[in-house]
């Protein structure tokens, strides 16, 4: 464990308790990750992933004090203490984050962000819009919320996509989805079709590869793909985006469907409002959360691949300290 005598000023001793897991670490194991704003790792250097939650143990920095909690989005260190600069963190404040400090990591931060704002501005959900919303890996954790976004901003329909009937019992039974399709049933196009009568306006889609390309062969004419994730070609040596193929190229340029990659990160001025709306929606019961949480630093790996595997419901989290 780092001293605490040892700090400079403006530094901070944190004691780690949530890792958030995500797919684009995948993309990080990579000689080079496809992205400006996310280095791949380097080989004999620690580990650090996209975010997690701490609690302050000793501070150089008179806005922190010992017992507060902390997030952070980027390289967050998998240790179970670390120094950082006090810049690097947020304070949590505890009256909303004491009972439940992951929500930081998923609804509270930048999954929930991602959600709400992808619907917004490049989804453009909006009441009496009469919008059929699609989401891939909607029992995830950016999918998982993504979907009742969609109904919350007044979406006529929302449909997920997800890989088991448990998942879609849970989308369909637990969040309110109006219908779930597994794409490891029969005839995806049949499905999607019978799922969505009136055809498909928006699509969140986070994962790419032939299944985003079966669904919008069935978006109507000025439609909008929300490219939020491709994990399905992540362990494919490809740029980001990945290319699609002609047919559905053409498709979109004659139907004027936006095909458009959402970085949450372009819309940092709207953070504050958007974290105002969902916890809101938190607070009255309009929104729920589910998480699978590993226990222990040790199985962080673990979880990563499991949840690659799609073993998780929610938001992938390794508690590593209470």
């Amino acid at each position: 464990m780092p001293s605490a005598d040892s700090l400079s000023p403006g530094q901070v001793l944190i004691k780690n308790l949530f890792l958030s897991v995500d797919p684009a670490l995948r993309c990080r194991m990579n000689e080079d990750s496809g992205v400006h704003y996310m280095s791949a790792w380097q080989l004999g250097k620690p580990v650090d992933g996209l975010g997690g939650v701490g609690e302050v143990q000793a501070s150089a920095d008179p806005t922190l004090t010992s017992g507060d909690l902390v997030s952070g989005n980027f390289f967050w260190p998998w240790s179970e203490f670390f120094v950082t600069d006090s810049k690097q963190v947020r304070k949590l404040p505890k009256e909303l984050f004491s009972s439940q400090p992951s929500l930081a990591l998923s609804l509270l931060g930048g999954t929930g962000l991602t959600a709400y704002l992808g619907m917004l501005e490049q989804g453009h959900v909006k009441p009496d819009g009469g919008q059929t919303v699609v989401v891939s890996a909607a029992a995830g954790s950016t999918g998982s919320v993504a979907g009742q976004v969609a109904r919350l901003l007044g979406a006529k329909r929302v449909v997920g996509i997800c890989g088991s009937e448990a998942k879609c019992q849970f989308l369909t039974t637990e969040l309110g989805f109006d219908s779930a399709v597994n794409y490891k049933g029969p005839d995806l196009p049949a499905q999607l079709s019978q799922a969505c009568p009136e055809g498909i306006h928006v699509y969140f889609d986070n994962v790419g590869g032939d299944l985003s390309e079966r669904v919008i062969e069935q978006m109507v004419p000025d439609g909008h793909v929300i490219l939020c994730g491709q994990i399905a070609v992540y362990n494919k040596d490809l740029p980001y985006p990945p290319p699609i193929s002609p047919h559905i190229q053409q498709l979109i340029k004659d139907k004027h469907i936006t095909r458009e990659r959402f970085l949450v990160l372009n819309y940092s001025e709207k953070f504050e409002e958007g974290l105002a709306v969902l916890s809101q929606w938190f607070m009255t019961r309009k929104i729920k959360v589910k998480e699978t949480v590993a226990e222990g630093l040790d199985n962080a790996g673990k979880a990563f691949v499991s949840m690659m595997r799609g073993g998780n419901i929610g938001k992938q989290i390794v508690r590593v300290a209470s």
